[in-house]
C-alpha cells in the first residue's frame, strides 16, 4: 500500500483477487487464461470465492452454491439471503469518514448536486417508509419515468429495500413504447418527472404522465418528481420530494429487508424481432455478485475510500433507457463515487458541441470515464482536441481510464483516444513511462472495452489492466463466463468468427421474463439455436492470445447506440400510418464502421415517396419509440421478403447489406415472393460502404449460422 492514502499505487483489483485467492484457497496460477479456465470449470468454486472475497454476508446459511440444470433451469446460493440496497450501506460508514460522496450529479444547465452517504441512505429511507405507507409490499412492481438524476438512483435503492420490484424507462421514450413495456408488469406505482430538460431546451412531459396513468389500470398511486419544464402540475400525485424530505424516527430506524439470493430485483426491457418487449427479470443476489466481479475485478473500480483507489469517481454515459444505467448505479456497491450526467452528450441541435462531457468529465475529477463507442467516434469526427482543453485548463488527466461499449470500437477510434490521452498526460506533467501499467501512474489511459447485454446485465467479454491493449479487439472473456465462438454444428471456433454463445451459467442470466408460461419465451430467445447453451445474437472472434473481436448483431435486432429494441414495434408505428402498407427495417451494425439503419416501405398503389411522407414517418417512430430508432435512409421498394409461413426476412437482407454473397443468406424457393429478392440485391451492391465486402466475407465464411425462418 502508499505510504500516504492520496497517491495510490493503483495496484489492478484483479491482481489483489489473486493474491487472496493464494493465502485463502491455495490456488496459484501460470496466467489469466488459467485462471479463466479454472473460473469456467468450477464455478461453484469461483463464484463462492467472489462471494467471500467481497464478504458477502447471510443471515441464513448457504445450502448450495448451484443447483440443478442444464440452463436455464439453474439456482445460485441456494438458502442465502441479502438485499441490493443493503451491500450499498456497507459503505457508508468508511466512505463518510473518508469524506467521500456517493453521488455527483449535474445537468446541461451546470446544476451540480453532491449526496453523501448518509444523506443518501436518508432519502431512500425516507422513500421507502413513504412507499410502505402507501401500500407497497415485498414483490410489487414500481414503474418509473424519469432522467439520469439522483432521484432515479434514491427510487431504486428504495424499491430494492421493501422488496419491491423496480423498473425504469427513460424520457425520450414515446407514450406507446412505455406503455408496451410497462402494461405487461402491472404496475402498483408510478414515479415520474413531468419535464426534462435536454438538448438544450425544456420538454414538457406532463402529458405523459397522464397518458401513462390511464394506460396503466393497475396504479394506485403516482408520485411526481415535479420540474420547471412541465405546462402543468399533474394533479392527484403525490411529490417526489416532500416523501424523500422527510426525516424522523421511522426513516432513521428503517433498515432494508434481507431477501431471498434469487428474489427479483428489477425488470429490465430488451427486444427481439418479434412481439412486445421482453421483460427481463433480475435477482438481488445474481446482480450484486456479478457487478462486484465486473466492475471491481475486471473494470478495475474500487472503493473511494480505500488507499489503492483514493478518490475513485465513476462516470458511464447513459440514459436510464439503457442497461449502462444500471451499470453505473452499480458502482455503489462497491463503496465508489458515481457521477452522473442529465442531458445531452453533444451539446444544442442547432450549436453541436462534443466537449461538453469532457468538460464535465474535468469538472468533478473523474477517473473512469466511460460512453457508448458510438459517442467516441462521434468526438473523432467532431474533431475534438483533448489537449486544447487541457490547455484551456480543463483539467483531464484524472481521467486513467475509458469504457466503452453498446457497440463494436473500430480500432482507429480506439488509436485516436490513446493519442489524445497520451498529450494530455503530457501536458500535466505526467508524460507516460515506457513499460508503465495501463491506468495507473506513468502509464497510459488504459481502455476497457466490455460487451455483455442487458439480457444479463453485466459484461461477456471486457478488461484486464495488465493484458495488452490492442486497439480494435476487447482483452479477455471474463472470469465465470464460459464464453465461446460456435459454428452452426456447435464447434468452437479460435481465429474465426462465430456465433457468441455461453455454455455455463451466471448468476445474472434472468431469473425469468414476467407473464412467460412455460418459460416459452426465454427458451425462444436464448437456447433455441443450441439448446442447453446461451446464444446471445453477437458475432465473435476468439483470438488465440485469448483477445476477443465482436464484428456486430448476428440477428436482427436493432442497436442504435447501445439501446435494443425489437423491429415490431417500430413496425407498429411505421404500418399505422395509412400510406404504409408493409416495411423492413434492419439495423447494418460491423466492426470499424457506424452503424447504417435503412428502412424500406411498401406504400399505396399510386403513392411516391416524397420528403412529406418521410417527415411523417419519422415523427412516428420520434413519437411512439424514441429519437434514436429514426433511420438513417428511408426507401420505397416494391415488397417486403417474406418466407412461405409470412415472417419477414430481416436477416438475409441485413447480410446481403453486409456484403454476403445472395447463395449464401437466402434460398428463393423458401420465399413466399421472390420476385422481389433482386430489387434488394441491387440495392445493397449499389449501397454497401466502400470496404465492408472483405471484412464482412469473414462473417460470410466462417459462421454461417442457421436462421430461424
Amino acid at each position: 500500500m502508499s505510504a500516504h492514502p492520496r497517491v495510490p499505487p493503483y495496484e489492478p483489483q484483479i491482481r489483489r483477487y489473486q493474491r487472496w485467492l493464494r493465502a485463502h484457497r491455495g490456488l496459484t496460477f501460470d496466467d489469466y487464461d488459467a485462471l479463466w479456465r479454472w473460473s469456467v470449470s468450477d464455478l461453484e468454486g469461483f463464484w463462492r470465492s467472489v462471494w467471500d472475497y467481497f464478504d458477502l454476508d447471510s443471515p441464513t446459511p448457504i445450502e448450495a452454491v448451484l443447483h440443478g440444470g442444464p440452463m436455464p433451469h439453474v439456482r445460485w446460493f441456494v438458502g442465502a439471503q441479502l438485499n441490493y440496497a443493503a451491500q450499498v450501506w456497507r459503505h457508508v460508514a468508511p466512505a463518510e469518514a473518508a469524506g467521500m460522496p456517493a453521488i455527483i450529479a449535474e445537468d446541461e444547465l451546470g446544476r451540480v448536486r453532491t449526496l453523501g452517504w448518509r444523506e443518501l441512505q436518508r432519502q431512500v429511507a425516507a422513500l421507502a417508509v413513504g412507499l410502505r405507507a402507501l401500500g407497497v409490499q415485498r414483490g410489487d412492481r414500481v414503474a418509473a419515468y424519469l432522467p439520469n438524476r439522483p432521484e432515479a438512483v434514491v427510487a431504486l435503492l428504495a424499491c430494492a429495500s421493501l422488496g419491491a420490484i423496480w423498473s425504469l424507462c427513460a424520457p425520450d421514450m414515446g407514450t406507446a413504447a412505455v406503455l408496451d413495456r410497462f402494461r405487461q408488469i402491472e404496475p402498483k406505482m408510478l414515479i415520474a418527472a413531468d419535464g426534462v430538460h435536454y438538448g438544450g431546451r425544456p420538454l414538457d412531459r406532463s402529458a405523459t404522465v397522464r397518458e401513462l396513468r390511464a394506460g396503466l389500470p393497475t396504479l394506485q398511486h403516482v408520485i411526481t418528481l415535479r420540474t420547471p419544464y412541465a405546462a402543468e402540475r399533474v394533479a392527484d400525485t403525490h411529490d417526489f420530494a416532500a416523501l424523500a424530505d422527510r426525516d424522523d424516527a421511522a426513516v432513521r430506524a428503517f433498515a432494508p429487508e434481507p431477501v431471498p439470493f434469487d428474489h427479483p430485483l428489477w425488470i429490465v426491457y430488451s427486444s427481439g424481432t418479434t412481439g412486445l418487449p421482453k421483460p427481463i427479470v433480475h435477482g438481488h443476489g445474481g446482480i450484486v455478485l456479478t457487478a462486484l466481479a465486473l466492475k471491481v475485478l475486471h473494470n478495475d473500480i474500487g472503493p473511494s475510500y480505500d488507499a489503492n483507489a483514493w478518490g475513485e469517481r465513476f462516470h458511464w454515459y447513459s440514459s436510464t433507457g439503457w442497461v449502462m444505467w444500471n451499470a453505473q448505479v452499480a458502482g455503489l456497491l462497491g463503496g465508489t463515487t458515481i457521477v452522473l450526467y442529465d442531458g445531452s452528450p453533444g451539446g444544442r441541435k442547432d450549436e453541436p458541441d462534443w466537449s461538453v462531457l469532457w468538460r464535465f468529465a474535468a469538472r468533478h475529477r473523474v477517473t473512469f470515464f466511460g460512453a457508448g463507442a458510438a459517442l467516441y467516434t462521434h468526438m473523432m469526427k467532431a474533431v475534438v482536441d483533448l489537449a486544447a482543453l487541457q490547455a484551456q485548463g480543463h483539467d483531464l488527466s484524472c481521467i486513467r481510464a475509458l469504457g466503452s461499449t453498446g457497440s463494436p470500437l473500430p480500432a482507429e477510434v480506439q488509436r485516436w483516444g490513446s493519442a489524445q490521452f497520451e498529450r494530455v498526460y503530457a501536458l500535466a506533467g505526467r508524460p507516460v513511462q515506457a513499460g508503465a501499467l495501463p491506468g495507473g501512474p506513468g502509464g497510459p489511459v488504459w481502455w476497457c472495452n466490455i460487451s455483455g447485454g442487458t439480457d444479463f446485465c453485466g459484461a461477456f467479454i471486457g478488461g484486464h489492466r495488465e493484458r495488452p491493449q490492442i486497439p480494435g479487439q476487447m482483452q479477455c472473456r471474463q472470469l465465470g463466463c464460459a464464453v465461446e465462438a460456435w459454428d452452426e454444428h456447435g464447434r468452437p471456433l479460435v481465429g474465426q468468427v462465430g456465433e457468441l454463445v455461453c455454455t455455463r451459467p451466471i448468476p445474472s442470466m434472468p431469473l425469468y421474463f414476467w407473464n412467460d408460461p412455460g418459460h416459452a419465451r426465454y427458451l425462444s430467445s436464448y437456447f433455441d439455436t443450441y439448446p442447453g447453451v446461451w446464444r446471445h445474437g453477437d458475432w465473435l472472434e476468439v483470438r488465440p492470445d485469448g483477445g476477443c473481436v465482436i464484428y456486430g448483431r448476428s440477428d436482427a435486432t436493432l442497436n442504435r447506440h447501445g439501446l435494443r429494441m425489437g423491429s415490431s414495434e417500430l413496425y407498429a408505428a411505421v404500418e399505422a400510418l395509412p400510406e404504409v402498407l408493409d416495411s423492413l427495417v434492419v439495423d447494418v451494425e460491423y466492426l470499424g464502421r457506424a452503424s447504417f439503419m435503412p428502412l424500406f416501405v411498401v406504400l399505396r398503389p399510386g403513392l411516391t415517396l416524397d420528403d412529406a411522407l418521410r417527415e411523417r414517418i419519422r415523427a412516428a417512430i420520434r413519437a411512439r419509440l424514441s429519437p434514436r430508432f429514426v433511420p438513417d435512409v428511408i426507401e420505397q421498394a416494391p415488397d417486403v421478403p417474406r418466407t412461405l409461413s409470412g415472417k419477414k426476412q430481416e436477416l438475409p437482407i441485413k447480410k446481403l447489406l453486409l456484403g454476403h454473397p445472395p447463395e449464401r443468406v437466402v434460398n428463393p424457393d423458401a420465399m413466399a415472393n421472390p420476385q422481389c429478392l433482386a430489387w434488394y440485391i441491387e440495392y445493397a451492391r449499389h449501397h454497401l460502404p466502400a470496404g465492408d465486402t472483405a471484412a464482412s466475407a469473414a462473417v460470410s465464411t466462417h459462421a454461417q449460422a442457421p436462421t430461424a425462418q
